[in-house]
């Protein structure tokens, strides 16, 4: 048993593909009959979306591999060329799911509902004149038609942009004969028009802004004959790369960046799929494609805006029931935090409660005449924040306000530098954190004068301080009082503003120092007690596990015979149920209305159970390359608390959960003779029935 190589290749799954099985997962729930309509399609387009993010971020790095014949270096070692392929094949099999669901399944029941997507076929001779007056007062003034010709070279598409190529006969003004012309759609035009009440059947017929530019092009090419008009989108690298090294100002450096994202190399060409091949081609050699990366859809081309639909539809029969977060009773009772926290710590869990305890945190340190400090890590906040409120307003009346931005927030550099200049302008210190290390912890810290103490109050969480995001995303946070937990994220601000190692923590683990050691020496911990014939088991809850050496040490607990329950909703490398490797491992992910976020993790400890909360998944970036912090708790009814609500819960799941086979792919559990259960309603609801099995026994 002990002389297998857990190093081998053989022994897990890759990162990409494993990528593409979670965003299948995501279409399910779309393809689900017991899912409301109008959130049906809300997950179709998450997935549309997802297709986005894998190509300009995961596909576009393969690709530059590939480009510099670089080695393998994911731990299932497969060749960068071939990993390339077998994407291709299995993201054009998932674009053709996507599409023959909506055409054949979700537009036709959005229709029976009243809610219609009308085709040119269907216009009746009103509504054509209502979408050539539109078309002529609207759009023709916005639109650029591009004749292609030498001076007129193909033209430089903005990334995921709406465009179209145009095939044409005849001469143009100036006698040229090019025959292809492109016309790009502005951003900001809407992809979806509601027609005018007086000439619809209802209040819910929809037409799409490109069904009006292919019914009205020839508009653009007065004396020329259209003899094809076809829909295209580029998706290009999106990735941005600065030496933090070398640059003297990150934030102007990525700046910088920001500029070139939408022109990145090309990716993915997605074109509607009447286009004739030659024209196909034309386009694939425009941006350097090949056939594998060509994707022909028969619909629009980006999804994503179909997303726009949930919310113009009044229609809350077609929708999840609507829900109010709970607000635990002694914090509805309590007009002063502090005074509270002096007492006991808060756990909350979102969004089944709510959110509004963090911010009013922040919000009473910023008013409270006895605060001296507030310090605040930001990753993700929304354009409109009121923790960020009232930290301006805390450093305005003059207390002392520090805050750590993490500039690298994929896809939020731009709101992120706008959020620095804002605090800084506010007399705030702001500082980006570590060179080289995304600062990942969610913490904040408030110094307050009591009496002839200062006494120091937190909040840790596995969240981002985004009050929009708390009411989807599941995750945990611990207002807290304790000083040996508060002194801890003291040392650690001092670490990330002054940039010296934080002498010994009392209690937190934090990445890239002790946290994955961390993680390990507990494991170990479980495999000693499982050799020593005692019970030994772990739990944990997480979006994505892929550090090799996590993994490895959890091949040698199942040897050990140590029970290993994972609930990773997203990637994960690790291959369950292998004889003699990982057959005590069981691994599902829950995916369902909210989307799962909290980090958790669990350890039996011969019967005196460990719970942490964690801001890291388990992977190579959290653990080796971001600033993360994981926190225990330490009270014993809010520790079978977590336990209840994370592991005994959503291990009972039978009707949104997925287990993970060891060839990759996953089954969707169903109740069988059992009652449906979800652990995500029962949570909603505010009430775990009795009978839920105890997973840590």
């Amino acid at each position: 048993m002990n002389d297998i190589d857990l190093t081998s290749p053989d022994l897990y799954l890759s990162r990409e593909l494993s990528l593409l099985e979670f965003n299948r997962r995501v279409l399910e729930l779309a393809q689900d009959q017991a899912i409301p309509l109008l959130e049906r399609l809300f997950f179709l387009c998450i997935s549309n979306g997802n297709m986005d993010e894998f190509f300009e971020i995961r596909v576009s790095g393969l690709k530059q591999k590939v480009a510099a014949d670089m080695a393998p270096s994911g731990a299932d070692q497969m060749p960068h060329a071939v990993l390339l392929k077998e994407i291709s094949e299995r993201a054009h099999d998932l674009v053709t799911s996507q599409y023959q669901l909506l055409n054949d399944v979700l537009f036709p029941a959005l229709a029976d509902e009243g809610i219609r997507f009308l085709r040119r076929a269907d216009w009746s001779d009103a509504q054509a004149a209502w979408v050539q007056e539109y078309f002529r007062r609207e759009l023709l003034p916005v639109l650029t038609p591009i004749g292609l010709d030498p001076a007129h070279p193909f033209p430089r598409l903005l990334n995921k942009s709406l465009n179209f190529v145009v095939t044409l006969e005849g001469k143009d003004a100036f006698g040229r004969d090019s025959g292809v012309a492109v016309v790009q759609a502005p951003r900001s035009l809407p992809r979806l028009i509601r027609f005018p009440d007086n000439l619809a059947a209802g209040p819910n017929d929809f037409i799409f802004l490109s069904a009006m530019i292919h019914a009205h092009v020839d508009e653009l090419f007065p004396g020329m004959r259209i003899t094809g008009c076809y829909q295209f989108r580029v998706t290009r690298n999106s990735d941005l790369f600065v030496d933090e090294e070398e640059v003297e100002d990150l934030r102007r450096a990525l700046e910088g960046e920001l500029l070139s994202r939408n022109y990145g190399q090309a990716v993915r060409l997605e074109v509607a799929d009447n286009c004739p091949p030659k024209t196909q081609q034309f386009l694939l050699k425009q941006f350097e494609l090949g056939d594998q990366d060509l994707y022909q859809v028969n619909g629009p081309v980006n999804l994503n805006r179909l997303m726009a639909v949930r919310d113009l539809v009044e229609r809350p029969d077609l929708k999840y029931p609507s829900f109010t977060p709970e607000i635990p009773r002694r914090l509805a009772r309590t007009t002063n935090l502090f005074e509270l926290l002096k007492r006991e710590d808060v756990l909350l869990h979102h969004p089944f409660q709510s959110f509004t305890p963090v911010v009013e945190f922040i919000l009473q340190a910023a008013k409270d005449q006895d605060v001296l400090a507030i310090k605040q890590t930001l990753y993700r906040t929304g354009s409109q924040s009121a923790i960020v409120d009232a930290l301006v307003n805390a450093a305005r009346s003059g207390k002392e306000v520090t805050v750590v931005i993490e500039l690298r927030a994929r896809f939020d550099e731009a709101a992120n530098i706008n959020l620095s200049n804002r605090l800084q302008q506010a007399g705030c210190q702001v500082v980006y954190g570590v060179v080289g290390y995304k600062t990942h912890a969610k913490m904040s810290l408030v110094v307050r004068r009591e009496k002839t103490h200062l006494v120091r109050y937190a909040h840790l969480g596995t969240g981002n301080y985004h009050a929009g995001t708390a009411r989807v995303y599941t995750d945990y946070g611990l207002l807290t009082g304790n000083p040996r937990i508060t002194e801890d994220v003291h040392k650690l601000f001092q670490q990330l503003t002054g940039l010296g190692r934080a002498t010994q923590l009392n209690k937190l683990l934090q990445s890239p120092f002790t946290l994955i050691q961390g993680l390990v020496d507990l494991i170990e911990r479980e495999i000693a007690n499982a050799e020593a014939g005692k019970p030994a088991h772990i739990m944990a809850k997480m979006n994505s596990l892929l550090e090799p050496s996590v993994i490895r040490v959890l091949y040698r607990a199942s040897q050990a015979g140590v029970r290993i329950d994972l609930i990773v909703r997203g990637i994960c490398a690790l291959r369950p149920g292998i004889p003699g490797v990982s057959e005590n491992i069981r691994v599902r992910s829950v995916m369902g209305r909210l989307l799962e976020h909290s980090r958790v993790f669990y350890f039996h400890n011969d019967g005196a159970p460990q719970v942490f909360l964690s801001s890291a998944d388990w992977m190579p970036r959290n653990l080796l390359h971001r600033v993360e912090v994981s926190f225990p708790i330490e009270d014993a009814d809010m520790r079978a608390r977590v336990i209840r609500e994370t592991f005994d819960n959503y291990l009972a799941d039978n009707t949104q959960a997925w287990e993970l086979q060891s060839d990759g792919s996953y089954q969707r559990l169903s109740p069988g003779d059992e009652p449906p259960y979800s652990a995500q309603q029962a949570l909603l609801e505010g009430q775990l029935p009795e009978t839920l099995a105890h997973a840590a026994a």
